[in-house]
């Protein structure tokens, strides 16, 4: 019967449906392009338009301003804007605020190398005319995709500055892009950039920034007004390019993630840019507010743990450690291994809750670690290890003379021998289908 109806609904016209869509709640009106290729097909209609490249900014500030919250299919939810001779940019309104702009579609050749200077949230609104306050007041999020030297830096200026209210900008894979300058005022809350190979400087004046996340080559980061950041992803496993960094080159930087809570950082980067700033200065130096930790590393023969425990030392409040071992990730040639031993005190982590790795050559490496964090933690956390080989286990204690045997849901192993013969740690395999937690930053 249900089938029968969805059938009867599906074979209406176009204009009925839209007006169905347009009475329902907006996440109920967004589950109907679930429904078969017939509703999909309703949100998918784009409007075309052909200009100049100049003129894009003024197409999608005309495009917002046709749509309607409470009507949401009355016009397209995209527009599909050709420009040049093979320039395709393509506009979406997402849910939430959202605006996508891609410029994927179009031919995609020989990008030469570009900046931007991105003013946001300066405009007085009394002043726009009424197309533009409609796209100010409307975009709450911004996604920017595959942004060439075709939109020439005017030009992208003159799209975004339109969105006064503007509080996430992301921008991905836009290769060219050498140059960022943001100037954000007091609204920009999150910005993120990942996988632009070609950045270099990183120019950010926000006093209300509190979500930071880069993926990519280390850049010049250049942030002039004091914020604080709650979350921080510091993804510079690529390594630092072909810029010459000293460690008082990101003493900035590493006053914005001071008070994070959430964070992640490669080892590379700790111990070139952070370990020499504060090494001199742990008794007065810590990283209080971080309860979750993404923590990227590298070996090639035996896990060395110093530089990871000398960092955790510095956070009394972590709750959750992930620890990801990448054989591409950069790593210091010759590092030493004598970070722990400086370090004076000896704080242990009270609220360490998880630990889990992934990536370890060995099981004998993750052992070493997993023992590492218990002498550290006050109350024995939860800690668990995945990789391509043994799969998903928990890391449990049992007596060294214990039997091979099977336990609930776990296939125990047969535990390494310790020195006084009394009892050994070894790992669990996990038999079931456990969940195990992801890290905030984890993820495409």
């Amino acid at each position: 019967m249900e089938e029968k109806l969805l059938d009867l609904l599906s074979s209406l016209p176009d204009e009925i449906l839209c007006r169905v869509i347009a009475f329902l709640p907006c996440e109920s009106a967004l589950e109907t392009s679930f429904l078969s290729t017939r509703w999909r097909e309703l949100w998918n209609t784009a409007l075309v338009q052909r200009g100049t490249i100049e003129a894009a900014a003024t197409a999608i500030s005309g495009f917002l301003t046709q749509f309607d919250e409470r009507d949401p299919l009355r016009q397209p939810r995209k527009l599909r804007y050709h420009f040049c001779k093979d320039g395709v940019l393509l506009a979406t309104i997402a849910a939430n605020n959202k605006l996508y702009v891609d410029f994927s579609a179009g031919k995609q050749g020989f990008s030469k190398q570009f900046g931007w200077q991105l003013e946001l949230n300066r405009q007085n609104l009394t002043y726009l005319q009424p197309s533009s306050s409609t796209a100010a007041t409307f975009v709450k999020t911004l996604h920017l995709k595959s942004v060439s030297s075709q939109l020439t830096s005017e030009a992208v200026s003159s799209m975004v500055s339109n969105f006064q209210f503007l509080e996430n900008l992301k921008i991905v894979e836009c290769n060219g892009l050498e140059a960022l300058e943001i100037d954000a005022g007091l609204k920009l809350l999150s910005l993120t950039i990942l996988d632009c190979p070609q950045l270099k400087s990183v120019h950010m004046r926000s006093s209300k920034l509190r979500y930071f996340k880069y993926r990519g080559l280390l850049p010049w980061l250049w942030p002039e007004d004091h914020f604080n950041l709650k979350d921080a992803m510091l993804d510079f496993r690529q390594g630092p390019g072909d810029i010459s960094f000293k460690s008082g080159d990101f003493d900035a930087t590493l006053l914005t993630i001071k008070n994070a809570e959430t964070l992640t950082l490669c080892r590379w980067t700790f111990e070139t840019l952070i370990w020499p700033s504060i090494s001199c200065i742990l008794s007065h130096f810590q990283f209080y507010k971080l309860k979750e930790l993404w923590w990227i590393d590298n070996y090639t023969e035996r896990y060395n743990s110093d530089a990871l425990i000398s960092f955790l030392k510095q956070c009394p409040a972590l709750e959750q450690l992930f620890v990801t071992i990448d054989p591409s990730s950069y790593s210091i040639p010759n590092s030493t291994a004598t970070y722990s031993k400086q370090v004076n005190r000896n704080p242990e982590l009270e609220h360490l809750k998880v630990m889990k790795m992934e990536g370890f050559r060995n099981q004998e490496d993750e052992i070493l670690l997993a023992e590492q964090l218990r002498k550290l933690a006050t109350v024995d956390p939860q800690i668990m290890a995945t990789s391509d080989r043994n799969g998903s286990r928990s890391f449990v204690k049992v007596p060294s003379h214990q039997p091979k045997l099977q336990c609930g849901s776990y296939l125990e192993r047969v535990p390494p021998r310790s020195q006084n013969g009394k009892r050994a740690n070894k790992f669990a395999q996990v038999m079931g289908s456990e969940v195990y937690p992801k890290h905030a930053h984890m993820g495409p």
